[in-house]
């Protein structure tokens, strides 16, 4: 067994490169983690490598494989070299599209990794606060950060060039890092308690973060996710959350009422409630509405299709150029998409109600082209009534929401189609609601493999709607 310890990318990007050419399988090798502590510091050459067999043969790897293998190199995890390289020889060897198959074990753990890496330096741009200190007469910045995984080396070149004209470090747990305006230098991480704790900076935070607080959005789960608890100890804005939140319903209240007319629902442009409500009805109604801004461009409202007697509700985001034009739900080419996928799932379309979660189509004008454009929440919020009527007057059981914005606004606003698609949930409407891939979405992945994998999920997940019933 070949053991060595490998301390970054780099080093192991060395030794797996002549391990590979000398076609040693990876249960042949280990990889050891060293002891984490000051884990980049080390200037001396990091490998710890025993000899290796001789007769290398040439190889070669996608360059996407090397710009994933980098960020996964930033993660804690000790195990990330040895699962690089048990890709790496499953891809130079029987499996050259790997890196498409989502689904296997090693790609998910290893896109779990460069995901989770992405996400601890977003959080890092983010929250990094400096103080301010005077040293030799010139004014020096400090923050102190915890990171969740060694991203320091990503995100320093970041702060170079965002903060070029000061003098400022950046301290860690594990490694810090110094700006003098020309280069980065980076040495030993230290504890919380050896970074500058106050100074007038903090003021000018706070007072920003007063400002741009909305208290009508507060949603206090959303915001540890976003700003987790963790880091609240560094984030000098924090210490003023309590107060905003008690202060919230006062602040909402005053914003309602100096913003009379603002925000109009699509209820103000039901029918006359003294009638009986009808789906022909609800559809003539939704020619006169006004209720956001989306009916001043596109052709005409495009509401649901489908029998009153349908079991199965499905709903997307938006129409699209041709349902703008024609006036009817997924008759373009995600429509075409739909379809197939309904054939294939044993599902006869015309016993299923399609429509829109926003009925107006919204797009950007590029020359003759009218390109989609993701409806915001407040254009989502003021259409959710025409749903709501239009699932009244259905006999429905089942409801598909098809992509993200269905899914948020029809289950919930935290709802994560990634990690949810597929799986039966409990909406105010029914207990038997499922979100999947929306047929435009797979239209624009780049590749037939990508295509045909998404393809494949959508196809299953709306055959779980049939075994079901």
């Amino acid at each position: 067994m070949l053991q060595f310890t490998i301390l970054n990318f780099e080093d192991w990007r060395s030794v797996a490169r002549d391990l590979r050419c000398r076609e040693i399988c990876p249960a042949d090798v280990q990889f050891l983690a060293p002891d984490e502590s000051g884990l980049f510091c080390n200037a001396a050459s990091s490998v710890i490598s025993p000899s290796l067999p001789s007769n290398p043969t040439a190889f070669r790897v996608p360059k996407d494989f090397l710009t994933l293998a980098e960020d996964v190199g930033y993660h804690r995890a000790p195990e990330r070299w040895g699962l690089l390289y048990r890709v790496l020889w499953r891809l130079t060897n029987h499996e050259p599209r790997l890196l498409q198959v989502a689904t296997d074990d090693d790609m998910h753990r290893l896109l779990m990794m460069e995901k989770a890496v992405r996400r601890d330096a977003h959080k890092m741009k983010a929250f990094v606060r400096f103080r301010e200190i005077i040293q030799n007469g010139e004014k020096h910045y400090i923050a102190w950060h915890r990171p969740d995984h060694f991203v320091l080396r990503k995100i320093a070149p970041f702060f170079s060039r965002r903060f070029k004209a000061m003098n400022w470090a950046i301290l860690t747990q594990d490694e810090s890092v110094a700006w003098n305006q020309r280069e980065l230098k980076y040495f030993q991480g230290v504890n919380r308690s050896e970074a500058p704790s106050s100074d007038d900076l903090e003021d000018l935070w706070r007072t920003y973060y007063a400002n741009i607080f909305n208290p009508a959005r507060v949603k206090i789960k959303a915001m540890k996710t976003e700003m987790p608890v963790r880091h609240w100890s560094t984030l000098p804005e924090t210490t003023i959350i309590d107060q905003m939140l008690k202060d919230a319903p006062a602040r909402v209240a005053d914003m309602i009422a100096r913003s009379e007319g603002f925000d109009q629902s699509a209820r103000d442009y039901m029918p006359d409630p003294s009638q009986p409500l009808t789906l022909p009805r609800l559809s003539d109604s939704i020619r006169q509405c006004r209720a956001c801004e989306l009916h001043c461009h596109a052709t005409q409202a495009v509401f649901g299709h489908g029998p009153v007697d349908a079991r199965i509700v499905i709903v997307g985001e938006q129409p699209g150029d041709q349902e703008d034009i024609e006036g009817k739900p997924f008759v373009g080419p995600a429509g075409e998409v739909l379809d197939h996928a309904l054939a294939e799932a044993g599902i006869d379309r015309s016993q299923v109600y399609v429509t829109n979660t926003v009925k107006h189509f919204k797009f950007d004008r590029n020359g003759n082209q009218r390109l989609h454009k993701k409806p915001n929440s407040r254009e989502v919020r003021a259409c959710l009534p025409w749903f709501e009527a239009e699932w009244a007057m259905l006999d429905a059981n089942t409801l598909i929401c098809l992509g993200a914005t269905a899914a948020t606004a029809l289950i919930s606003p935290g709802f994560r189609l990634q990690q949810q698609r597929g799986c039966w949930v409990e909406s105010k409407y029914t207990p038997r609601t499922i979100a999947t891939w929306h047929p435009s979405f797979i239209l624009r992945l780049p590749t037939q493999t990508q295509r045909e994998i998404r393809m494949a999920e959508l196809i299953a997940d709306l055959r779980k709607t049939v075994r079901s019933e």
